[in-house]
C-alpha cells in the first residue's frame, strides 16, 4: 500500500476514534479525554505504518514498539493526570465557558482538529516505516540511544511532578525537585528531543523531509500554542511570587544550572 494512501485511511480511522471521544465528553462534560486520544492516536498510526508500510522489517518493527512505547506511556499518563481526577482541566472548562451555547459544535470541530493534528505528528513514523536501508545502521542505534534517553527524561520528570504535586504540604507550592531544578518544562524538553530519534531512523527515506515536521510542530506547540504560555498563566494565577521568582532563576526550556535569586 503507498504512503499516502495509508495516511488517508488512518486519518479516517482517527476522526472515527475522535468523534467517539467527543461523544463520550459530550455525556461527562469533561473534554480533557482529547489529550488521550492524540497521544493514542500518534501512537495507533506508527504501529499503523509499521505493519503496512514496505520498508525495512527491523525498522518497521523499532517503529512499531515506538509508538506503542511513546503513545501508550503519554496517553496512560494524561488520562491519570487529566481525566481521572474530579473537574474538567483548566484550558477546556474556561473554552466551555467562553463557546457558551454552541460549545458542542466548537467541540466538535476542535476533536476532529486534534485528529488533523495527529496524522500530522505521524508522518516521521511514516517515513521510518517506509525506509529501505537495512537495519540497523549507525542512524539507527542513534536514533534508539536518543528515543530511550528523551522517553525517559520525559517519564522520570513526569513521575517527579506526580510525586511532589501527592504530598498536601507542597499544595501552591512550585516543584523545584529533580529535573525541575534546571528547566521549569523538563517534561516539555524531552518530548521535543523525542522527536529527533525518527529523523535518524529515516536517514535514507524517501520521505526523510516529513520527519522535519516532528521538532518543527512540537516546538510551535509548546511556544505558541497549547504549552508553555498556558503552562505558565495558569501557575503564575495559583502560586503568584513564588512562580515569579522560579521563572527568574530556572531556565524556560533547555535544562541549565540554576540562578541566584534576587535580593
Amino acid at each position: 500500500m503507498g504512503p499516502f494512501r495509508m495516511t488517508w485511511i488512518g486519518w479516517g480511522i482517527v476522526s472515527l476514534a475522535m468523534l467517539s471521544l467527543f461523544l463520550y465528553q459530550r455525556s461527562r462534560h469533561d473534554a480533557g479525554i482529547v489529550d488521550v486520544g492524540w497521544a493514542a492516536g500518534v501512537g495507533f498510526l506508527a504501529l499503523f505504518y509499521a505493519i503496512l508500510g514496505e520498508g525495512d522489517p527491523v525498522r518497521r518493527t523499532l517503529v512499531a514498539a515506538m509508538g506503542i512505547a511513546w503513545g501508550g506511556r503519554l496517553a496512560f499518563y494524561l488520562f491519570r493526570d487529566r481525566v481521572l481526577p474530579p473537574g474538567e482541566d483548566g484550558r477546556y472548562k474556561t473554552l466551555r465557558e467562553k463557546w457558551g451555547g454552541r460549545a458542542q459544535l466548537w467541540f466538535f470541530l476542535f476533536f476532529q482538529v486534534q485528529a488533523a493534528w495527529a496524522v500530522l505528528f505521524s508522518l516521521p513514523f511514516l517515513a521510518a516505516a517506509v525506509n529501505p536501508v537495512p537495519a540497523l545502521t549507525p542512524w539507527d542505534v542513534l536514533g534508539i540511544a536518543v528515543f530511550a534517553a528523551a522517553v525517559g527524561g520525559e517519564a522520570l520528570a513526569d513521575r517527579q511532578l506526580s510525586r511532589f504535586r501527592a504530598e498536601p504540604a507542597n499544595r501552591g507550592k512550585v516543584c523545584r525537585e529533580g529535573l525541575w531544578r534546571y528547566s521549569r518544562h523538563p517534561n516539555y524538553f524531552f518530548e521535543w528531543v523525542h522527536w529527533f530519534a525518527y529523523i535518524l531512523l529515516a536517514a535514507g527515506s524517501p520521505l526523510w523531509l516529513l520527519t522535519l515536521l516532528g521538532p518543527a510542530l512540537m516546538l510551535l506547540f509548546l511556544f505558541k500554542i497549547t504549552g508553555i504560555p498556558y503552562t505558565e498563566a495558569q501557575a503564575l494565577k495559583s502560586r503568584g511570587e513564588a512562580y515569579r521568582e522560579y521563572q527568574r532563576t530556572t531556565s524556560s526550556f533547555l535544562p541549565w544550572f540554576p540562578r541566584e535569586p534576587r535580593n
